[in-house]
């Protein structure tokens, strides 16, 4: 099988479109981490992406009739330009079907690239089913985004590209995973010609489609998956790569949102690009293998896959990146409500930088403040100002890892309401789409009144909102049973300390 691959990616023809982007080494990254990390810049591509490496290497070998019946392609972003351009330079007609939550600024380049755009559902595989409607109906010829062995050996040269670029053998070779297309295409070049070369997958780890099927054992479908990477959100990996991915792939590591945006800073750090989600996955997954093995003096690659972000979604990732990096600390704490106080605690802060000084007045006696604190290790450094607090007899919470802390209250401290009865605290994730809160509140009707409500939009496909909502607990099968039918994803943040503390 590695041999027939190999073949196929030295005969790909992806050079009639793609460029051959660099191999840069990110200097700053190498510092700090003690090994030589280099970064494959597919963010340099002609659409922000590697994509178009498949798409066309596919495209250009289609029969003439399968060409003059039009292509069709499913994608959540970059594979759909991917065949937009590669249709554009071969004058073959493209639709393209992508999931409502895409980007604008993909589907906008799509769009200029002469590619029809069709709008359906909410994640890729929704857009995928009707990919495949359209192409019975309209008797197209369907261009997949990864499990096709021609795309596969055109994200391979990505791999060739790498070998031929890199001074001396690397160590370990970083690769995002969504569908499994390029960690596949890598795989089998690098495994033929350099089988010492680890190969090792990175995936969000609430869409783990690769990492949970290699442990099963077989291709597993995810309920759901988060969409902040939108560009590797799939269900289930291909099936043809997932049986590469078996044979070659030494191991697979998850990664948080918070390290993602963590690891979209270190590039921009080093380079002064921005990348997606899903192309700075490689680097957070090479970031947490080095520190989980404390390895040194290694030499080590991460393919950035794209740099297709909405410019509004930076604010959310500049916002979580100093926690993901470990370099924030947020909590809440109990001081008195005397003059003095306030100078107080600050003098045991000391010069620690503040990133966060919330309060508002609720009691007579006691003040609930909300803390944000810079660090240079949170791990470290978290431990050794809790401990000067505690010894003046503070009452802390560490609200570092607490969603609704670093989602909500950052920036909606305050407001108790103690004479309030039967309040229940929702956290949704709304479809960000004309009407979706139109339908939650028509839905409730005069059932149940809302209490508290914080939105945020952060450029994502979903909105987070936070809702308190007075359901009698005699009602409250029905009101779970009402969020059930709604299918918005949700959780019970009733119990939630950061709550109780700030907002009951």
């Amino acid at each position: 099988m590695l041999e027939h691959y190999v073949k196929k990616i030295l005969k790909a023809r992806v050079y009639e479109i793609a460029d051959i982007v660099p191999l840069d080494e990110a200097v700053n990254l190498s510092i700090r981490t003690g090994n030589q990390i280099l970064l494959k810049r597919e963010d340099l591509q002609p659409v922000f992406s590697f994509k178009l490496r498949g798409a066309y290497n596919k495209m250009v070998q289609l029969s003439q009739q399968e060409k003059d019946k039009g292509v069709i392609a499913a994608s959540a972003g970059n594979h759909a330009q991917g065949v937009a351009l590669s249709a554009n330079k071969m004058d073959i007609d493209a639709v393209i079907v992508m999931p409502k939550t895409t980007p604008d600024i993909k589907v906008d380049a799509v769009k200029r690239l002469g590619g029809t755009v069709k709008l359906h559902g909410d994640s890729y595989d929704e857009a995928y089913q009707q990919a495949k409607v359209i192409e019975k109906e309209q008797d197209r010829t369907f261009i997949h985004p990864y499990d096709d062995p021609e795309v596969i050996a055109g994200q391979g040269t990505v791999a060739m590209e790498i070998m031929k670029q890199c001074q001396t053998e690397p160590d370990a070779i970083f690769v995002p995973v969504g569908g499994g297309g390029l960690i596949a295409g890598i795989a089998v070049y690098v495994k033929y010609l350099y089988p010492n070369v680890k190969i090792i997958g990175v995936e969000p780890d609430d869409a783990a489609s690769m990492h949970d099927a290699l442990i099963a054992n077989e291709r597993i479908i995810l309920d759901q998956v988060g969409i902040f990477a939108d560009g590797v959100a799939v269900r289930q990996v291909g099936e043809e790569t997932f049986r590469i991915a078996q044979e070659y792939v030494d191991e697979m590591i998850l990664v948080n949102a918070d390290e993602v945006c963590a690891a979209i800073k270190d590039i921009f750090d080093d380079t002064r690009t921005v990348m997606e989600p899903a192309g700075a996955l490689a680097v957070a997954g090479l970031k947490k293998y080095i520190k989980e093995n404390k390895v040194k003096n290694q030499t080590f690659v991460a393919v950035n896959s794209g740099a297709n972000i909405n410019f509004d979604r930076l604010r959310h990732v500049a916002e979580r990146a100093e926690l993901g990096e470990n370099r924030e600390v947020l909590f809440s704490v109990e001081i008195e409500e005397c003059p003095g106080s306030f100078l107080h605690f600050c003098e045991i802060i000391g010069n620690r930088g503040i990133t966060e000084f919330n309060y508002r007045y609720s009691h007579a006696k006691i003040a609930q403040i909300f803390v944000g604190v810079k660090t240079a290790d949170a791990e470290v450094e978290k431990q050794e100002l809790f401990e000067l607090l505690i010894q003046e007899k503070y009452s802390i919470i560490d609200l570092s890892d607490n969603e609704i802390a670093k989602l909500h209250l950052r920036h909606m401290v305050g407001g108790h309401a103690p004479t309030i009865k039967n309040e229940h605290l929702y956290r949704f994730e709304f479809p960000e789409r004309p009407g979706a809160l139109l339908r939650f509140l028509s839905g409730m009707g005069q059932n149940w009144n809302i209490s508290l409500f914080h939105y945020r939009n952060h450029g994502a496909a979903f909105g987070r909102v936070l809702a308190g909502i007075q359901v009698p607990d005699h009602e409250l099968e029905a009101f779970h049973e009402y969020l059930d039918e709604l299918a918005y994803n949700y959780w019970d943040e009733t119990n939630n300390p950061a709550y109780k503390s700030f907002l009951r």
